[in-house]
């Protein structure tokens, strides 16, 4: 009987085997363009993105939390990292990213990971909508060869000048129409089942228009390489020295909370695509911080759970977190083996890879819905967003959090005065107020009791009220003061 148990056991360990085996192939060709976009995009050179791609797999691969999810650069943190290198200096990134990494261990360690599912989505939302928007402008530039002129909303301003000058320059046209055809083939690959199960879309893109400008010889940009072992660059003690400066420290938090959020938020999105074991969210927190800490060591890219890279490994079958932690295998064979394969790729190519990922960040098709039924998260979406393209990311989503608090506040703070106001001149008004009292409230609280009969006591009682602020408490308490004054009886009644 035990033998007959044991070599039921072995195929099907064989056929989970291969099922990862396979996933993480596919994973591992959706990832390579996807890294080096990244780096690209992020003003870095391109190993760095393929140096997080292989610890998001090796390091944060193994670790417990989400066993399906996969971990990598974001495009969600592009437009931070390319503004805090621009602030900084590359030299401080691995500074940034080992704070960031450490202070999302802390939050693990004190089990802070189920709060992030807290934050209002409608926040989460807009914030993804403005790094979509931002990171368009900024690559429409890198579509065309040309240099953007840094900010969001600068690289926004640019375009109308960017397509006048692409017009009258033949290299920017040809480097266009690589870009545009990536584009086309990463909307028109998936709708071809058959072969979108056996290729992912980036690798098709970005590989047939590699062949294409090697074939017709365009004189388009390339990714520029160098070893893998050259590119890491490990924070010097200068660098962690500005860990105490007041900016770093806010690009800091940013880094780690934008990071966390996105990894919470992309593992509940997996868990909703598979039914396998659901994600520990506290110790997937410390999967994401210990990952980074590991990239800011190496002076690489900060990572996050990537919902594409994710989603392709579900979908390919995979079972457990072998697929991903041979994903990471790959790419550091093929980054240490293969580096000058990305000296061919064009960056127009790599721009249309990533105007694609940020479109798809915009919330198109649920903005509509949304608007009808939840007009208040809509606006809160769109502030969010529209403060992220303005100033930046850190101040946005600070934008976005504290407008959602205060329409929460709003929604909350309803309150009710029951106003009953007897035949006879000589019994009191009676005034009865139900609900959450609150100082956003009190305009038109003071305004009711103002309206009522000059003539006529009040019996102002507020035993309804599920709440009562200080600043309610203190402007009640004066209103029946200052009409005490006035001969006429206010009483209060808690």
């Amino acid at each position: 009987m035990k033998r007959l148990l044991s070599s039921r056991a072995v195929p099907s360990r064989a056929a989970s085997f291969r099922a990862d085996f396979t996933a993480s192939l596919v994973v591992f060709l959706v990832a390579v363009p996807l890294c080096v976009g990244v780096a690209v995009a992020s003003g870095v050179p391109a190993e760095l993105g393929l140096v997080t791609g292989v610890v998001g797999g090796l390091l944060t691969g193994l670790l417990p939390g989400s066993s399906l999810q996969v971990s990598g650069p974001a495009a969600g943190l592009t437009v931070l990292v390319f503004e805090a290198v621009k602030e900084y200096g590359l030299g401080a990134l691995g500074a940034l990213v080992l704070a960031a990494g450490v202070l999302q261990l802390a939050m693990g360690a004190l089990k802070l990971g189920r709060w992030f599912r807290a934050i209002s989505v409608a926040v989460v939302h807009g914030m993804l909508a403005g790094i979509g928007l931002v990171l368009i402008a900024g690559q429409l530039y890198a579509l065309t060869d040309a240099k953007a002129p840094g900010s969001g909303l600068a690289n926004i301003g640019g375009v109308p000048a960017l397509a006048a000058a692409t017009v009258g320059s033949g290299t920017a046209l040809s480097a266009l129409a690589v870009g545009a055809g990536t584009i086309g083939v990463l909307v028109l690959w998936p709708r071809w089942r058959r072969g979108a199960r056996v290729l992912p879309a980036p690798l098709v893109a970005v590989a047939l228009a590699t062949t294409t400008v090697w074939a017709l010889d365009l004189p388009v940009a390339r990714v520029r390489v160098s070893g893998l072992l050259d590119a890491i660059q490990p924070p010097g003690m200068s660098d962690l020295s500005r860990l105490t400066e007041v900016g770093v420290l806010g690009t800091v938090l940013a880094f780690a909370l934008i990071a966390s959020a996105e990894s919470l938020f992309s593992a509940a999105a997996v868990d909703r695509l598979h039914d396998g074991p659901k994600t520990d969210y506290d110790k997937e927190l410390l999967a994401q911080g210990a990952g980074n800490t590991l990239c800011g060591l190496l002076g690489a890219l900060p990572m996050t759970a990537v919902i594409v890279r994710s989603a392709a490994n579900v979908q390919a079958g995979a079972r457990t977190k072998a697929s991903r932690v041979l994903h990471g295998v790959w790419l550091l064979v093929f980054a240490a083996a293969f580096p000058a394969a990305l000296g061919i790729v064009p960056v127009a190519a790599l721009a249309g890879v990533l105007i694609h990922a940020g479109w798809k960040l915009l919330p198109l098709k649920s903005w509509r819905p949304l608007w009808r039924e939840h007009r208040g998260e809509a606006v809160v979406l769109l502030v969010t967003a529209l403060a992220i393209v303005t100033v930046n990311m850190f101040e946005g989503v600070l934008i976005g959090l504290l407008l959602a608090v205060a329409k929460t506040a709003w929604e909350t703070s309803h309150v009710h005065l029951d106003i009953h106001t007897p035949d006879d001149a000589g019994q009191p008004v009676v005034v009865r107020a139900v609900g959450n009292a609150t100082f956003l409230r009190l305009p038109k609280i003071l305004d009711q009791l103002d309206a009522l009969p000059a003539h006529r006591d009040v019996e102002l009682d507020l035993g309804g009220l599920r709440h009562l602020d200080h600043a309610c408490e203190a402007a009640l308490t004066n209103w029946a003061e200052q009409h005490r004054r006035s001969r006429r009886a206010v009483e209060l009644v808690s």
